[in-house]
C-alpha cells in the first residue's frame, strides 16, 4: 500500500538519493527519458548488477518506478516534477569555501 511521506521525509529521502554519485547520473539519466535498465547500465558505463543495485535505492527513496513493458521493465521519474526540481538543484548557486569538503565539515558535525 503507498502512503504520502511527510515533508521531512520527502527531502531525507531525495538527500539519501543524491548522496551517490552514480545515483545522481542515474537520476539526470532519468530525467531525459525513460529507460531499460540495460541502456542504462551501458549509458553510465556500469555493470548492471552495480545498476540494479541503484535502482533498488531510487525506488526504496520513491524516486523512480518501475514499469512492465512485456517482458521488460523500463524505470522512469515517479512525478515529473523530479525532473523540475533536479533542474533547480543542479542551477542552484551553492556557497563553499574553496579549501573545504563536504567530508570536513561532516566532522564538525555540519553538512
Amino acid at each position: 500500500m503507498l502512503t504520502l511521506a511527510s515533508d521531512i521525509e520527502v527531502l531525507a529521502r531525495f538527500g539519501r538519493a543524491l548522496a551517490d554519485p552514480i545515483r545522481c547520473r542515474l537520476l539526470l539519466a532519468l530525467r531525459e527519458a525513460p529507460a531499460h535498465p540495460s541502456d542504462l547500465a551501458d549509458r553510465l558505463g556500469i555493470s548492471r548488477t552495480r545498476l540494479s543495485n541503484h535502482l533498488a535505492c531510487l525506488r526504496d527513496c520513491g524516486l523512480v518506478v518501475a514499469v512492465p513493458v512485456g517482458r521488460r521493465t523500463r524505470y522512469e521519474l515517479a512525478d515529473a516534477r523530479l525532473g523540475h526540481a533536479l533542474d533547480d538543484l543542479r542551477t542552484a548557486i551553492v556557497a563553499v569555501e574553496a579549501d573545504r569538503t563536504c567530508a570536513d565539515a561532516e566532522e564538525k558535525g555540519c553538512c
